[in-house]
């Protein structure tokens, strides 16, 4: 048989008989070939497909849009969400394929999303019946209530997610942590890693929207001497290569790049990647652990993340519930966070009695890192030991209660800043604190601090120095 007879048979082969529904389509819009499934997809039978152009599906709404015509128009591959003539949504994405510099083909692919939503279906009944095993199993031994308590967990609900991790632990599955900013995705994270057998190995934190997009391709899969102007002399090593034989935590993964996401991809699938400015592959071998606070799956619908890589990375998915709703934690995450400040600063303070209603009741929007946030700023403000300790006690060795209030308090009317001996300037400046505090632990930069306020950016770095405050990091 001829070469060009079984190369023709290998492509029907791979188009008859995939998962995806796939497309072929010449350089003018004609379809010539479909896999059989896209019938019930779209509509229409595969030979009445294979009589039309994707201009004309597009026109009757068939396709709606047509990504093959998206690769036409610009010659570069696309994705996009389609709304099909059945009324199902699906995902679908094209590639160009070029001959002598000259478009030839387009090839596309889709997915219904039903799929994805099966399959998140499956994983949460999963992560259900994990958790109901968990509690008929009683309680955990001694040696495992000892490593939970290193998380400052007290609470069931946290106490069933450690578990849950630790059963996960020496395996090498891909673990998704979903949750509010703040939550304590990284901590679980870096448990995770020291859970595993990968113990003795790097554990790599990347926070995927502090690093620029230009830069992004750089830092993640490193470059050869001469790669671009300004490199490194000896070139370095990326990120995903520093993770080798460890863990990789990529936190705030919603914020990938598409570009980046194919890359990552290919590294997951194959094992391999290639430095910038190279032509040697390189083996990597690390634990994936992501983290996000958004919704994968709605950004998958909207074409900002690929369906691809998304079920990649669903494979153990874990939430962390928000701080509101495991009260019970806050106690022990209070304590460690006020004997970290006691030995960072080299004092012994202790927390009022008065001041634990504000910490058990306050809704903590930011969790974990407005509540650390919220007592530095008490201890920093607190002038004696006694952190809250009422203003007459002041002159008995306590401290005024120069830590601002909660933020919903203060929004509700539940105190005033102006309290007895304290001065107007005194008042103003425990507000501004208080603002400056809320804002630094929502917002990712001085400079976007400083456009909520609408000063400059320089003074909003005066005013957090003053009063003791930072820029909480993008960590989860």
């Amino acid at each position: 048989m001829p070469d060009h007879d079984i190369e023709a048979q290998t492509l029907k082969a791979l188009v008859h008989t995939g998962h995806d529904h796939v497309f072929i389509v010449d350089a003018g819009g004609q379809v010539l070939d479909v896999s059989p499934g896209s019938a019930a997809v779209y509509g229409m039978s595969r030979e009445a497909l294979c009589e039309t152009t994707v201009y004309e599906l597009e026109a009757r709404g068939v396709l709606s849009p047509s990504v093959s015509l998206e690769v036409i128009r610009t010659g570069q591959p696309a994705q996009v969400m389609q709304r099909t003539g059945t009324g199902r949504q699906v995902i679908a994405e094209a590639h160009p394929v070029y001959a002598g510099g000259r478009l030839v083909r387009v090839i596309s692919r889709s997915m219904d999303m039903t799929d994805l939503r099966l399959l998140q279906d499956e994983y949460a009944l999963l992560q259900r019946r994990f958790n109901e095993h968990l509690k008929r199993g009683g309680s955990p031994t001694a040696g495992e209530a000892l490593e939970l308590e290193s998380l400052e967990v007290r609470s069931q609900v946290m106490h069933e997610v450690a578990q849950l991790l630790k059963r996960v632990a020496p395996t090498d599955a891909t673990v998704l942590m979903l949750g509010e900013s703040g939550v304590g995705k990284t901590a679980f994270a870096r448990q995770l890693h020291r859970w595993s057998r990968r113990c003795e190995g790097a554990f790599v934190d990347v926070n995927c929207a502090a690093i620029p997009e230009s830069l992004f391709e750089s830092e993640m899969f490193g470059y050869q001497p001469g790669a671009f102007s300004g490199a490194a002399r000896m070139g370095k090593a990326g990120l995903l290569e520093q993770a080798h034989k460890g863990t990789l935590f990529l936190d705030e993964i919603g914020e990938l790049p598409l570009a980046m996401q194919s890359k990552l991809l290919n590294v997951i699938q194959d094992g391999y990647l290639t430095r910038l400015g190279d032509t040697r592959s390189r083996r990597v071998d690390f634990r994936l652990v992501v983290a996000t606070n958004q919704d994968l799956a709605r950004c998958v619908e909207e074409g900002r993340f690929r369906l691809d890589l998304y079920y990649r990375l669903n494979v153990i998915p874990v939430t962390l519930p928000p701080l509101r709703e495991r009260r019970e934690d806050i106690p022990g995450l209070a304590e460690r966070q006020l004997a970290r400040l006691n030995q960072r600063y080299g004092m012994d303070k202790v927390l009022h009695p008065r001041v634990w209603p504000e910490l058990m009741g306050g809704d903590w929007q930011g969790n974990v890192r407005e509540l650390e946030n919220w007592l530095e700023r008490a201890w920093l403000s607190a002038e004696g030991g006694v952190i809250g300790a009422p203003v007459d006690e002041s002159h008995e060795g306590g401290a005024g209660l120069s830590a601002p209030a909660s933020t919903a308090a203060t929004a509700h009317g539940a105190g005033s800043p102006l309290v007895e001996g304290r001065t107007l300037r005194e008042a103003l400046a425990a507000v501004e604190a208080e603002i400056l505090a809320d804002l630094a632990a929502r917002l990712p930069s001085t400079y976007a601090i400083a456009a909520r306020l609408g000063i400059s950016q320089p003074s909003v770095v005066r005013k957090l120095r003053r009063h003791g405050l930072k820029v909480a990091t993008r960590e989860s």
